[in-house]
């Protein structure tokens, strides 16, 4: 789901992203923040450590163009927005990927088709350290989500590219194009296609759930990309049962269950009796032998008491969570768009084990936020990003804990973040 539109700064304002700006409310002396003083798994001279470094990416608006901004910092202070001031700036979109901790991020940009390796160095800088280009396999802009860059190792990763409907093959270490395998099926007429934020890992596949929208209009078919990177095949898997499926997790049972995101379910809930819209749906997908179960299927809405639920994260031990619409914080109105609907900060988590078939139950220590969330790994703990003041403003909190505490904020939105060490 994408927010709001690009927020709007002046040249001064791009100026004033140096500088602190008041934060969200938080609890400053929270001990359940992520630990950012120490990384016991960077040693140096004996008896001490390395702090991690973190590469935040952040997108803003000036003149109506898209800037963004990599972001380094060993700290994370909610008291304190991280700052440009010292960055690494990137024309358009920016996106940064990679393998955490690997001390390298792999930034791409709505500016062209270009992937640009850089190194963290021992000063803490970012140094560029090759190039490739997908322009050859018909790319002229990468955009969307850091995780359409999924990594099998060092020398081997994927992009799934929506718009000519393949995913490219290259190698991060020699920053080569190796090949690319084409999906047709992807492409639906009249429809854009849409990838999942949280792609799926089951042993040596990559199960990239997918959503198509005709316009604003959400498609009524689910899909699922399925590779496999021991062989470098791949398959697109469909059902016509619901639409707009870009979210998943690995069940206790070892089978995955894909949900409608967030703006699927804003959608049918916006549409009113509209039977054409499709209803928010769980399925059951089976990674062994790439099938749905076509004997599953649960309307999200029954798992919930009944309220616009989209969106299905992964919470611990094949447990998840779903984004439930709190209408007492963000009352629902004749004509509410659903894009915006989706993006209020209205959203509730609510938990569930979906392979044993019973219903969620609220998590009120955590509190709502906007529909569609990122998850990002920080020193082994889970944090979720939030857009907040018209989507001027990146939040993220603690998911690990269930408190929601504010780990760290910025200007800007934010599609991307590493830990590099």
């Amino acid at each position: 789901m994408t927010p709001s539109p690009f927020l709007r700064t002046s040249a001064r304002l791009l100026l004033a992203l140096s500088l602190a700006f008041t934060a969200a409310a938080c609890n400053d002396d929270d001990d359940n923040t992520p630990d950012s003083g120490t990384n016991t798994d960077a040693g140096t001279d004996a008896g001490t450590t390395t702090p991690p470094m973190y590469a935040f990416v952040a997108q803003v608006s000036v003149e109506g163009n898209p800037q963004s901004y990599v972001i380094l910092t060993e700290t994370l202070d909610p008291a304190t927005p991280l700052s440009t001031a010292n960055a690494t700036q990137i024309n358009g979109r920016a996106l940064g990927s990679g393998i955490t901790k690997s001390g390298a991020i792999f930034v791409s940009s709505s500016a062209g088709a270009t992937v640009t390796r850089y190194n963290l160095t021992a000063s803490n800088t970012l140094e560029k350290a090759g190039e490739v280009t997908f322009a050859g396999k018909g790319v002229t802009t990468i955009g969307e989500y850091q995780n359409q860059f999924q990594f099998a190792s060092e020398t081997k990763a994927y992009y799934f590219d929506g718009r000519n409907s393949q995913v490219i093959i290259w190698n991060p270490k020699d920053m080569t194009l190796t090949n690319s395998i084409s999906l047709p099926e992807l492409t639906i007429a009249g429809s854009s296609t849409t990838f999942a934020s949280n792609p799926i890992r089951v042993g040596t596949k990559v199960l990239m759930p997918v959503g198509w929208r005709a316009g604003a209009a959400v498609t009524k078919q689910a899909g699922i990309i399925v590779v496999d990177t021991a062989n470098d095949s791949a398959v697109l898997v469909k059902d016509d049962r619901c639409g707009y499926v870009r979210d998943g997790i690995v069940g206790t049972d070892n089978k995955v269950y894909l949900a409608t995101e967030a703006y699927g379910a804003a959608e049918k809930r916006v549409s009113g009796t509209n039977s054409s819209v499709p209803t928010p749906c769980l399925l059951k997908f089976d990674p062994a032998t790439n099938k749905y179960d076509t004997n599953f299927f649960k309307d999200l809405g029954t798992l919930t008491n009944g309220g616009a639920t989209g969106s299905l994260l992964a919470g611990p031990n094949g447990t998840g969570y779903l984004r439930v619409l709190d209408e007492t914080v963000y009352p629902v109105a004749v004509d509410t768009n659903a894009r915006v609907l989706a993006s209020a900060v209205a959203w509730k988590w609510w938990k569930i084990d979906p392979a044993a078939g019973t219903n969620a139950t609220l998590v009120d220590t955590l509190p709502a936020s906007t529909g569609s969330s990122f998850l990002y790994e920080m020193n082994g703990r889970t944090v979720f990003s939030e857009f907040t003041n018209n989507s001027g403003t990146t939040n993220y909190r603690e998911l690990s804990d269930l408190t929601g505490n504010l780990v760290a904020t910025h200007q800007g939105l934010s599609f991307s973040f590493l830990q590099l060490r």
